[in-house]
């Protein structure tokens, strides 16, 4: 198992030193040309996409590093803002945007790192094995035919001029290889710890995005209470208080009719009993839609489980939670799990849904899989930026994969801590 994590971190090592001495020099001398064609205006074109191409790049090496390396590295670039106009002025708006990104900067520094301790970094794993090899080369007798005219050839510190030299590099060679096998992928992951301190965001950059997190989703979470508080509102008016307000006409009406007309008194009492029951039921539904009872009293699981079984197509569910979280967090995680499957019930055409809750690394993680026709987009619609915008009140994130012809998984996670026994897991 370790020869195969050292030979694979060799195969990578020399791919990465490829990129680094191919895509890194490439990209840092046409984006450093374009920025230096700004003053006469033809970089003001050019730039932007430079950057772009420069950003794709960084990202890409990003994925690189926490699919082979386990570093993860977060993105730090600011969001453009989605009103830019077009044509040349667009253009340099675009252009200064990218400029003032302290990101872009840092990735363009990231370059030069790349190209040469960056280099030297990926190709130390294959390079020792390469060179350990050669050492066995050189015993075999490859020796005689390359030595120098002095006599002498260098292989490292070793002087190879006969053949029990040559055995010694052989031996040295040796040595070379251990180093690969034993510390290669450590090695492998030294290159992306030094580029996860380049690409990562500064403490600086982070608390920027943070500060501008949080003032978007103060927005949000106020715009939504707000809504919320409209609908209740308009619940309230057009069902149960209307009821309630009939109700009372009802008896007064029966409290006028109750000496001169019993029968006709008893068929409103009845009405009114009937009108008393629907505002109940209305108002049950109206305080559900607020926060269930089953939330409160049983858990997200609980809750989850018992939303899927009013549900209109078959809901799988998997909850796996060592306990319960707080109150404002499971209330959130449900009711977006709640719009998840009404989205997935009204638009996907599914027959079967799957849903997953479990916790891990500090996040509630919530998985929504249907086998429906697929083609859901989270910029095309309101329900899923509204989901975006409810998770983003506690920092939670959304990630939706639906291509077309299905099938759809929509995946979003809360960080939050989780207290009390642990829950027993199970599907619905």
């Amino acid at each position: 198992m370790r020869v195969g994590s050292a030979l694979r971190a060799a195969v990578r090592g020399q791919m990465l030193a490829l990129m680094t001495l191919v895509c890194s020099i490439t990209l840092s001398v046409f984006t450093v040309l374009s920025i230096a064609l700004i003053p006469v205006g033809l970089g003001i074109v050019t730039t932007p996409y430079m950057v772009a191409a420069l950003r794709r790049y960084a990202t890409y090496r990003r994925r690189l590093a926490h699919q082979w390396g386990g570093v993860r590295i977060a993105q730090p670039y600011r969001p453009l803002p989605p009103d830019l106009r077009g044509g040349f002025v667009g253009q340099v708006e675009r252009c200064a945007l990218l400029l003032k990104d302290p990101a872009t900067w840092r990735d363009l520094l990231w370059l030069q790192i790349d190209m040469t301790a960056g280099c030297v970094t990926a190709i130390l794993p294959p390079g020792l094995l390469a060179e350990g090899l050669f050492g066995y080369v050189l015993a075999s007798g490859v020796w005689e035919p390359i030595y120098d005219a002095d006599g002498t050839y260098w292989y490292a510190f070793v002087p190879v001029d006969s053949q029990a030299t040559a055995f010694l590099a052989a031996g040295l060679g040796t040595i070379w290889i251990a180093i690969s096998l034993a510390f290669g992928p450590a090695m492998l992951r030294g290159h992306f710890l030094l580029t996860r301190a380049f690409l990562a965001p500064t403490p600086r950059m982070s608390l920027s995005q943070r500060v501008e997190r949080l003032t978007v989703t103060r927005h949000d979470a106020l715009d939504t209470s707000a809504a919320e508080l409209r609908r209740i509102e308009r619940d309230l008016h057009d069902g149960a208080q209307a009821r309630l307000v009939a109700m009372g006409m009802s008896l007064g009406t029966i409290e006028a009719l109750i000496e001169k007309d019993p029968a006709k008194a008893k068929e409103l009492l009845a009405a009114a009993r009937t009108d008393s029951a629907e505002a109940l039921a209305e108002l049950r539904d109206l305080v559900r839609g607020i926060h269930p009872p089953v939330l409160a009293e049983r858990g997200l699981g609980d809750a989850v489980r018992a939303l899927a079984l009013r549900m209109p197509l078959r809901v799988e569910v998997e909850v796996e939670l060592p306990g319960r979280a707080e109150e404002p967090v499971e209330s959130a995680a449900y009711f977006a799990i709640s719009e998840a499957l009404a989205n997935a019930a009204k638009h996907s055409g599914a027959e079967r849904v799957w849903l997953d809750v479990t916790y891990a690394d500090g996040s509630l993680r919530i998985a929504v899989t249907d086998d429906g026709r697929g083609g859901a987009d989270i910029t095309a619609g309101s329900g899923l930026r509204g989901l975006e915008r409810r998770l983003g009140a506690f920092d939670g994130v959304l990630a939706v994969n639906s291509p077309v012809g299905g099938p759809t998984m929509v995946t979003m996670e809360i960080p939050c801590a989780f207290s009390g026994s642990p829950r027993p897991s199970g599907a619905a």
